[in-house]
């Protein structure tokens, strides 16, 4: 594909980049990424990637746009309150970036849902808010062999990784399962720092590209911790892939291939 003259002035300062460049900003444009999640983390996901122009943006989440969601949901306005968050998040996106083709899914993701709509998609990223969400989509993603980026925040902390086929652990690798209900408190509970959704969703949108645009060293094999407080960033190695895992381990993978 050619870049138009109008193209080349938007994306001007990618073109420009060493690791992104004219071939990188075109395989963003024809690259196609689903968002599940239009809340904190999906918000500044989303408006990096429309911005970034990234051509497909997908968005799925089955609610409505709430007066409390706007401290950290910075794709919806005021006005918005009471739309479908993926008609919100998506007229925002074309008002920023007209190149961008938005798919809006209204549905929560669930088991007779999910790997029909990760299909179409080269990236997934994970901005849901419960444990349920993130393991369903973990394991999908496995199964479909799409990568990933999951990422969950709570009062000032947050913490983000990456998952790519064959390059190291998946989601359930490091977490096994989801915690009892009621042994984890939500942001509805303990609270969330508006600004710590626009850090932690603006880090996965950097991973979506970092991975489309073929650059630079995603976060397989790590997690990656914030601590506002202390403005403490700190990478965790995690266990190496050892082929156990119920989802992505060796008789998993076996069943997957092709006889």
């Amino acid at each position: 594909m050619a870049l138009t003259d109008e193209q080349r002035e938007r994306y001007a300062r990618h073109i420009v980049l060493k690791g992104i460049g004219e071939e990188g900003q075109k395989k963003l444009l024809e690259a196609k990424v689903l968002i599940i999640g239009a809340g904190g983390l999906g918000s500044p996901a989303a408006m990096y990637l429309a911005a970034a122009g990234v051509g497909t943006i997908g968005i799925a989440d089955g609610d409505e746009v709430d007066l409390s969601n706007l401290q950290r949901q910075i794709i919806h306005r005021t006005a918005d309150v009471g739309k479908a968050k993926v008609k919100s998040a998506a007229e925002t996106i074309v008002q920023m970036n007209p190149d961008i083709r938005v798919n809006t899914y209204q549905v929560a993701v669930s088991a007779e849902n999910i790997k029909e709509l990760i299909q179409a998609y080269d990236f997934v990223i994970d901005a849901t808010d419960n444990f349920a969400a993130k393991f369903l989509i973990n394991d999908a993603c496995v199964m479909e062999r799409k990568p990933f980026c999951h990422a969950g925040i709570l009062r000032f902390q947050g913490q983000l990784m990456t998952y790519v086929p064959g390059q190291g652990p998946c989601y359930r690798c490091v977490f096994k399962n989801p915690p009892p209900k009621e042994a984890v408190l939500t942001c509805k509970e303990a609270g969330i720092i508006g600004a710590m959704a626009g850090v932690i969703g603006s880090l996965q949108a950097m991973e979506a590209i970092k991975y489309l645009a073929g650059t630079g060293e995603l976060l397989t094999g790590r997690l990656l911790t914030y601590d506002a407080l202390n403005q403490d960033f700190r990478k965790v190695i995690l266990p190496k892939y050892d082929g156990k895992c119920p989802v992505c381990g060796e008789i998993s993978a076996a069943a997957l291939r092709p006889d």
